[in-house]
């Protein structure tokens, strides 16, 4: 009997994105009701007005599960307002990358001699004030500038890579993205992949479903690797061992593909490719990631199908992971299988 990865299509919808200035939670902010309206880089930053608390007491038998409705209502709205928020961010990040998309500027190389440029820097600046105005007790981890943070340590850290897929980028190719993860006690509860060219964005929050400009996306069926669609962005950029061990799953699938940056990751979550092998990630490339591939239905790991982790503060450096990404958990096991990482 023929064994075929399932495919999934999705209607085209109207792209929509919360309004910025609607009533919202702020309860895990001690200061975020702020009000302001200077622009910086040309993005119009939000105003803001806290929802009323819907906090309830209750002093009969039931006061427990109404405390409990209380404070899931409560974590309810601080998701939204983090999704608000980070809307936003990726927003005006966007206005900056169209900007600079298939236009000339400078390209520099960083000391491990990847490619940074103008736009990947005013990108990350454009999202950083926006986070920081709403969240000042907040920290961000950036790719270009590193950590920031007003106060000592955050029990919320922003995770930010303005360009995933510089090289795509410079050279034209629309596969780029920009990535935001908000990590609470070092676990991703939120991740947006935006392509601010296409104008598509993937959002994965904790606890709910993945969404497509508003629409809900899974991944699809595909249990073999002979069956599989792969991708990967480029494995010559993996180091021997790691391409060695790369080169048994490509040559077991269906259709390896390559140079598809953080798009891979948004079309698995959409149920159009199978499985995604990647050597050498950043915490940056892959946080926001979780929360869109997990919230689609698939699965992401290291290599040895052990859940990723990073434990971001000051003295945090972005360390390197291996990673795989699958739309089914039973190719997801058989690419972890075909690996053999020790």
């Amino acid at each position: 009997m023929l064994t075929r990865c399932l495919s999934q299509t999705t209607t085209p919808t109207v792209r929509y994105f919360p309004n910025i200035s609607s009533p919202a939670s702020i309860g895990v902010c001690r200061a975020s009701a702020l009000s302001f309206s200077h622009t910086r880089g040309g993005f119009r930053l939000p105003s803001l007005t806290p929802r009323p608390n819907f906090s309830m007491s209750c002093d009969s038998k039931l006061s427990n599960g109404v405390g409990a409705l209380s404070q899931g209502l409560d974590v309810i709205q601080e998701l939204d307002r983090f999704v608000e928020v980070a809307n936003a961010a990726a927003d005006a990040s966007g206005v900056v990358l169209r900007k600079y998309f298939r236009s000339k500027f400078e390209i520099l190389d960083k000391e491990d001699l990847s490619p940074v440029t103008i736009a990947d820097q005013t990108a990350e600046e454009s999202m950083v004030p926006i986070i920081l105005e709403n969240f000042p007790s907040h920290a961000i981890f950036g790719e270009e500038k590193g950590w920031r943070c007003r106060e000592k340590d955050a029990e919320y850290v922003w995770v930010l890579d303005p360009i995933d897929g510089t090289k795509s980028f410079i050279t034209g190719k629309p596969v780029f993205g920009t990535l935001i993860a908000l990590l609470h006690k070092g676990k991703p509860i939120l991740g947006i992949i935006d392509q601010p060219v296409l104008r598509e964005r993937w959002i994965g929050i904790s606890g709910r479903k993945t969404t497509l400009n508003g629409q809900e996306v899974s991944t699809r069926s595909c249990a073999n690797l002979s069956q599989a669609y792969l991708y990967t962005t480029s494995p010559h950029l993996f180091d021997e061992k790691a391409k060695e061990a790369f080169t048994r799953v490509r040559n077991k699938v269906k259709v390896p593909l390559y140079g598809c940056d953080c798009y891979a990751y948004a079309l698995l979550a959409s149920g159009h490719v199978d499985l995604v092998v990647e050597s050498g990630l950043k915490p940056y490339d892959f946080l926001a990631l979780i929360p869109v591939i997990e919230g689609a239905g698939g699965v992401i790991t290291d290599w040895k199908g052990e859940q990723l982790h990073w434990e971001a503060s000051p003295n945090s450096s972005a360390t390197t992971f291996n990673i795989v990404a699958a739309g089914d958990r039973q190719i997801h096991q058989r690419a972890l299988e075909t690996l053999q990482w020790q």
